[in-house]
């Protein structure tokens, strides 16, 4: 009995004792005293000191973040410093002059600017519903054997070049295309995007439309933004996935509460480029569309012919303009850099509050 209470008392002891003697008298630290703790190298270390590959990486990827910046930055000032003498010359009438006439100081973007946001809302209008339906099915639905082909063939599109494009929209999607713009006004006219005023008659005050050229941008940007959705979507939570199938839920149930709110952030990312893609596209819609500078009133009937944007103006008038003509279209090249930095900005801001990309929560 008095053998028991003693180890009974001695159990009481140990546990009583400091953790960090216990933690010493552990097993391989036999003799270690009371009050002693673990050596320096049992403990682990929580901010391990950065190795030569983890410094190298580090440093390039800081130049390399720099170095866009700076480029960028450079851009933005070497527009503004050509742009200069055209802009102190008209000063604020550089945005609501809609002629383009140089020589006689009376030159803005005032129109063209309208009709470049026309020509790529009427892109994405198109192109969004078309991307995100194919993603969807590619990352969910296609067969596995077709997955990779269709992939490739995606990718393939995104790589053609807009002069492909532009000379198919011209010589094949716009015969076609009139009569859908025709169809739209006889149905649709009292709305103000599908109204025409009538000038000309027939079929041919439908061609070269801000609309057509339009349509000819989507097929453009379509690739793209389907491509990166594809990315995002086939990266959503496996676990979640298989959770929602578990409970009883459908395939579209599942992509409906998993697969799209996780893949929001990535799909406004993908249509912020295509939207960028679209804003400066230039030979494709230097192709298709008529150039005419009217009043942005006239600009929203993007069913009938004439149009113009920033990037097919610059294109259009580069070689016949002297040097007071190359500042203006500088300005006209400025405002078009400014706009995408802002279309831009905005996209980072939404996806930075997004869920897509993250680690899936435990």
């Amino acid at each position: 009995m008095m053998t028991e209470e003693r180890s009974t008392m001695n159990f009481l002891g140990w546990l009583k004792r400091p953790r960090a003697a216990v933690m010493g008298a552990g097993p391989g630290l036999a003799g270690a005293g009371a009050g002693s703790v673990a050596p320096a190298e049992a403990r682990r270390d929580t901010n391990p000191r950065p190795g030569p590959a983890d410094r190298l990486f580090h440093g390039v990827g800081r130049t390399a973040a720099i170095t866009v910046m700076t480029t960028m930055g450079f851009i933005g000032v070497f527009l503004l410093y050509k742009a200069l003498p055209a802009l102190r010359r008209v000063g604020w009438s550089f945005f609501t002059e809609t002629q383009w006439l140089p020589s006689s100081t009376r030159f803005g973007v005032g129109a063209v600017l309208p009709g470049t946001i026309l020509i790529a809302g009427v892109a994405l209008v198109v192109a969004v519903p078309l991307s995100i339906c194919t993603a969807l099915f590619v990352a969910e639905y296609a067969p596995r054997a077709l997955r990779r082909p269709m992939v490739s063939l995606l990718d393939l599109m995104a790589a053609i070049p807009s002069i492909v494009y532009g000379l198919w929209g011209f010589f094949f999607l716009q015969p076609r295309a009139i009569t859908v713009s025709r169809w739209l006004t006889d149905h649709l006219g009292w709305l103000p995007f599908f109204r025409t005023d009538g000038g000309a008659s027939g079929l041919g005050q439908y061609a070269s439309s801000t609309f057509i050229a339009g349509l000819v941008v989507a097929l453009m940007v379509t690739p793209i933004i389907t491509s990166i959705m594809r990315e995002v979507f086939s990266q959503a939570p496996a676990g979640e996935r298989e959770g929602a199938l578990a409970l009883g839920g459908t395939r579209w149930g599942m992509i409906r509460a998993v697969v799209i709110p996780f893949g929001r952030g990535g799909m406004v990312g993908a249509v912020m480029l295509g939207l960028g893609r679209a804003l400066g596209e230039t030979i494709a819609v230097y192709l298709i569309i008529a150039p005419l500078f009217a009043s942005p009133g006239r600009m929203t009937h993007i069913l009938q012919q004439g149009g113009m944007s920033i990037s097919s103006l610059i294109a259009l008038r580069y070689n016949e303009s002297g040097s007071f003509g190359l500042a203006a279209l500088f300005g006209a090249g400025l405002v078009l850099f400014a706009l995408t930095l802002v279309v831009n900005a905005f996209a980072s801001t939404i996806i930075s509050r997004s869920r897509s990309g993250a680690a899936t929560e435990i």
